[in-house]
């Protein structure tokens, strides 16, 4: 347990130059490699039981060699990022982009360039993607251009090449956007209705399940119960999806990762609930916390428990939350934020 706090995002990065990770969650920055030492970053503001503050994405924004982080925020409907003022003072915010709802945000090179592009998830809004924007010289210069991909989309956004061609496509509530031969046209991405996901997770992950040459979908649902997997099948170039349940009886699925954790080379699936997601309204908001990890075998995932319980024993995934070696072993620990506190999970696999 590091801290008590209630903010839903940690991110992990060396915020202070000393060459171990930190965390930064909320209005708080952690001290690596104990974690003991906390630093003020600024107030993060509070809207009833949340904090306006769905994202931790690092990238030196301004081109001083530190990193700083992007965030955003429902309630303010828009997007932010805060300045590494490289010492123990408070962060300076600088608007980003006046973006609507921010469900949460992610960050995947979308336009090919080699570069993270900053990803709002912002429902019933148009989908937009922001550009870092560089100098002659090459240098972040603290702003972004914006991309327009689609006039509307749902609960849920995923990002992987789906027919492959080589470029990425969107995954959203009602189907994926297939990516434009040239980006840089600034045209909308092509809409293929192809399944409806609801209240989908952030992110959808796009990945090879069963290793047969095809991306597949792995979703959970945000707000209600349940955890899929949807195998492509293609008949000639139709492309279909198939579902697969991975875990029916858990709620508030609303976050993941795709990541080996247990050093066998091939990756898992990591995911929790999202505890109060929505203040204690979603089905299933008072069914036990867990953190799982589930891990394909061939033929279907297992479950394997890291943490389950009531709140206070067992532990949730929260909003977005990172997987990082911080002690330098070899090994991916798990950091998770949430409304039920920030807590490390370090990983002793042998």
């Amino acid at each position: 347990m590091i801290a008590s706090e209630s903010a839903e995002s940690v991110g992990v990065f060396d915020v202070n130059g000393d060459q171990h990770p930190d965390l930064v969650s909320g209005s708080y920055w952690y001290e690596g490699p104990a974690f003991l030492n906390r630093h003020l970053i600024g107030q993060s503001e509070r809207k009833g039981e949340y904090f306006d503050d769905f994202a931790t994405i690092p990238l030196d924004i301004n081109g001083d060699g530190k990193l700083d982080y992007v965030t955003g925020g429902w309630f303010s409907k828009k997007m932010v990022w805060r300045e590494n003022p490289g010492n123990n003072g408070e962060w300076k915010e600088h608007d980003l982009a006046q973006s609507g709802n921010v469900e949460t945000i992610r960050a995947w090179d979308v336009d090919g360039d080699g570069r993270i592009d900053i990803v709002p998830n912002t429902p019933n809004l148009p989908l937009v993607y922001y550009s870092l924007v560089l100098d002659q010289a090459g240098k972040p210069t603290g702003q972004f251009s914006a991309t327009k991909v689609a006039e509307k989309h749902g609960h849920g956004l995923g990002f992987g090449d789906i027919n492959g061609d080589g470029r990425g496509d969107f995954i959203v509530a009602d189907g994926w956007l297939e990516a434009p031969d040239k980006r840089s046209d600034k045209s909308l991405w092509k809409h293929h209705p192809t399944f409806n996901l609801d209240h989908a997770s952030v992110p959808i992950l796009v990945v090879d399940v069963n290793k047969d040459g095809l991306m597949d979908v792995i979703v959970g649902q945000g707000h209600n119960y349940g955890l899929d997997w949807y195998e492509q099948k293609r008949v000639n170039q139709t492309i279909t999806f198939t579902r697969h349940a991975i875990d029916p009886f858990q709620s508030q699925y609303h976050t993941m990762e795709w990541v080996d954790i247990d050093q066998d080379g091939e990756n898992e699936l990591i995911t929790g609930k999202r505890y109060r997601a929505h203040n204690g309204n979603d089905p299933g908001a008072n069914d036990p916390l867990g953190l799982y990890y589930f891990k394909w075998n061939g033929e279907s995932f297992t479950k394997n428990f890291i943490s389950y319980g009531p709140f206070g024993e067992g532990k949730g995934a929260g909003l977005y939350f990172s997987v990082s070696d911080l002690r330098g072993t070899g090994r991916k620990d798990i950091i998770v934020a949430g409304k039920d506190g920030l807590v490390v999970f370090f990983n002793e696999t042998r």
